[in-house]
C-alpha cells in the first residue's frame, strides 16, 4: 500500500548514476525556478508561495513517492482552480483546501483508488486540459498586452470584453517583451537542452527593462517588497462548519492532483520502460499537499513537463527529483530577491508557452473526428471548463461519459429467442446460436440467448424478449455462455422471470454458467437454490437433456 520507491533504488545506488541524478536535478530545479514564480503569480498568491511549494512538495513527492522520476510542484493545471479559490476564500482557504486536499488523497491511496483514478475517460481528460490551457491564456492577455486594468473579471467572457474595451491603451514594451519571451522560451532548445529557454527568457528581458529602463510593470511594482523565507509552520483551524465549507474546492484539488500525478507517472514509465506504485504516489501527494499547507504554500501535484526533462537529463532515482528541491531552495535563498525585477510580460509569455503545451490541440482535433460519445464528452467538459467552473466541469463530465459507456455496453448486449416455429427458422437461429450440431429440442421448449452484462442497462431487453412468447412454453433454457457479469438489476429480473415462470408452470434451466464469478452471485443471492442446483447446467447439451427429462416426467420437484 504504501512503499516509497526511494527504498528500492537506493540499494546498489552507485556513484555513476549520483552523477546522473545530479546533473537532472540541477537543470530541473533551474527549470522550476521561473515556472514556480509564474504559477505562483498567475494563481493569485504571492511569488514565494509558488517557491515554497515547489520546495517543499517536490522534496516530499521524490522522497515518498511510487515513481522512480517523477517531479513534483505547482502546475498550470491548478492556476484556474486555486484563483478561483482565492477570489471566493480568500488565501486562508486555499490553504485550508489544499490542507483537506491532502488528507483525501492519502485517504484514497490507503484506499487503493490509485488504479482506479488511471480509468479516467481520455477525452474528459483532453477537454478539461485544453481548458484550462485556454483559461491560463486569456488570464495572461493583462501582463502580454500591458493592459491598465485594476481587476480582472473572473468569468471568461466579461474577461475578453474588458480586454476588447482596453485594447486601445495596449503598452508595446510589454508586448514585445512577451513576444520575444514566447520566442526565445519555444527557440531556445534548438541551441541547447541544459538551460531552459524561460530562465535565457527572464535574464534577457529583465536586463533589458533595467538597463533602458522600458516603463512595463515588474514583480516588485506590482508585489511591493516581498521576503524569501519560509513562513512559520503552522496547521489550518479547522471545524466541522468550515470542513463543510471548503469540502467542493477540496475534493476538486484532490481528484485533479491525483488525475494529474499518476497520467505524469504513466507518461514517465512509458520513458524508462518502469513501473510506479500508484497508491503510494497518492499517498505522498497527499503528505506534501499537507505539508505545503502547513508552511502556506498552494497545491502540487506531478509535473509532466519537468519529470521529462528529468529523464531527458539522465534522472533514474527519486534523488534527482530531492536534488532539484535542494537546488531551489539555494536559488530561493541565495538569488530571490532579484526576483522583483522579472517584468511581469515576461512570466505572462512563459505562461502562454505553458498553456500552449498543456493545450493537446493535436489530441483534440483527433477525438473531434472519433466516435460521437468521445466527442459528446469532450467539448462538454471544454466549454463546462471555460464557461462554467473546472469542478462542474469534471463531474458533470464523469457523469456524461458513464451514461455514454452505460448505453454502449446496452448496445452490445443482446437476447437472441429460437422459437422452433418452422425448418427454416430452426435453421437459421440454431446456427446463430452456436448449436447446429444438436438436434432440434423437443416440442414446448423455447431458448434464449443473453450476450454481454446482464446489469440494469440492459435488463429491460431480456424482458421484451419474453414478451414475444405467445403461450408459455413447459420449459424455458437460457444461455448464458457470454454472460461475463450479473448485476443486482440483472439477478432481479431472474428472479422475477423464475417466479412468474413456476406460476405457469415453465421449468427454468440456466445453461453454460462457466464463470466463477456468476456462480458465486447466484450462490449469494440465493437464486441457485430457487432455481434449483440441477437446473443450471454447464453445457448446452446438458439443458437440452435435462429438458427432456422434465418434459418426460422423470423429475417433478425443481429442487431434485
Amino acid at each position: 500500500m504504501f512503499r516509497p520507491k526511494l527504498l528500492d533504488t537506493i540499494k546498489g545506488y552507485t556513484g555513476t548514476q549520483f552523477l546522473h541524478d545530479l546533473l537532472a536535478g540541477l537543470i530541473v530545479g533551474i527549470v522550476a525556478l521561473p515556472l514556480a514564480i509564474a504559477f505562483g503569480i498567475a494563481s493569485g498568491v504571492s511569488p514565494e508561495k509558488g517557491l515554497f511549494t515547489a520546495i517543499i512538495a517536490g522534496f516530499l513527492i521524490s522522497a515518498l513517492g511510487g515513481s522512480r522520476v517523477q517531479i513534483g510542484g505547482p502546475t498550470g493545471a491548478f492556476i484556474v482552480i486555486v484563483y478561483g479559490i482565492v477570489q471566493q476564500y480568500g488565501l486562508n482557504g486555499l490553504i485550508i483546501a489544499t490542507f483537506l486536499a491532502g488528507i483525501m488523497l492519502i485517504g484514497m491511496g490507503m484506499a487503493g483508488l490509485g488504479t482506479v483514478i488511471k480509468f479516467i475517460p481520455y477525452p474528459l481528460v483532453v477537454g478539461f486540459t485544453s481548458g484550462i490551457a485556454l483559461v491560463i491564456f486569456s488570464s495572461q492577455m493583462k501582463d502580454l498586452l500591458g493592459l491598465d486594468i485594476k481587476t480582472v473579471p473572473a468569468d471568461f467572457l466579461e474577461k475578453w470584453r474588458i480586454y476588447a474595451l482596453h485594447i486601445r491603451h495596449m503598452n508595446g514594451y510589454a508586448f514585445l517583451i512577451a513576444l520575444g519571451t514566447v520566442l526565445i522560451t519555444l527557440f531556445w532548445p534548438r541551441v541547447t537542452y541544459k538551460i531552459p529557454g524561460s530562465l535565457i527568457a527572464i535574464l534577457i528581458t529583465t536586463l533589458l527593462v533595467q538597463l533602458f529602463r522600458l516603463p512595463v510593470e515588474t514583480i516588485g511594482s506590482r508585489f511591493g517588497e516581498f521576503s524569501f523565507t519560509f513562513a512559520s509552520p503552522g496547521i489550518p483551524r479547522l471545524d466541522l462548519a468550515t470542513i463543510r465549507h471548503m469540502i467542493q474546492p477540496a475534493f476538486t484539488i484532490a481528484l485533479l492532483g491525483g488525475i494529474e500525478s499518476l497520467l505524469s507517472a504513466v507518461v514517465a514509465d512509458g520513458m524508462i520502460g518502469g513501473n510506479h506504485r500508484s497508491n503510494t504516489e497518492l499517498i505522498a501527494q497527499g503528505i506534501a499537499n499537507i505539508s505545503s499547507a502547513i508552511f502556506g504554500g498552494i497545491p502540487a501535484t506531478g509535473a509532466i513537463a519537468r519529470t521529462a526533462t528529468n529523464i531527458k537529463n539522465g534522472g533514474r532515482t527519486p534523488v534527482a527529483g530531492i536534488i532539484h528541491a535542494m537546488v531551489l531552495l539555494l536559488l530561493m535563498l541565495f538569488f530571490g530577491h532579484w526576483a522583483a525585477l522579472i517584468p511581469m510580460a515576461t512570466l505572462g509569455g512563459i505562461l502562454v508557452v505553458v498553456a500552449y503545451n498543456m493545450s493537446e490541440w493535436e489530441n483534440f482535433i483527433a477525438i473531434l473526428k472519433g466516435p460521437r460519445s468521445d466527442i459528446a464528452v469532450l467539448l462538454t467538459t471544454f466549454l463546462l471548463t471555460i464557461l462554467v467552473d473546472l469542478t462542474v466541469a469534471i463531474e458533470i463530465g464523469i457523469v456524461l461519459a458513464a451514461f455514454l459507456f452505460l448505453r454502449t455496453m446496452v448496445k452490445t448486449s443482446e437476447v437472441s429467442i429460437w422459437s422452433g416455429a418452422n425448418k427454416e427458422e430452426e435453421t437459421f437461429n440454431a446456427e446463430k446460436a452456436g448449436i447446429a450440431n444438436y438436434r432440434a429440442p423437443p416440442k414446448h421448449t423455447e431458448i434464449f440467448e443473453i450476450t454481454g452484462p446482464l446489469f440494469f442497462g440492459a435488463a429491460y431487453k431480456f424482458k421484451d424478449a419474453l414478451r414475444q412468447i405467445e403461450r408459455p412454453p413447459k420449459i424455458l433454457i437460457i444461455r448464458m455462455r457470454r454472460v461475463p457479469v450479473i448485476d443486482a438489476t440483472g439477478i432481479r429480473v431472474l428472479k422475477d422471470v423464475h417466479r412468474e415462470l413456476k406460476q405457469k408452470g415453465t421449468k427454468l434451466i440456466l445453461s453454460e454458467v462457466t464463470s466463477a464469478e456468476l456462480i458465486r452471485t447466484l450462490k449469494d443471492t440465493r437464486l441457485l437454490f430457487s432455481i434449483g442446483k440441477a437446473n443450471v447446467t454447464e453445457t448446452f447439451e446438458q439443458a437440452l437433456k435435462r429438458g427432456q427429462e422434465a418434459m418426460s416426467g422423470e423429475i417433478i420437484d425443481n429442487q431434485a
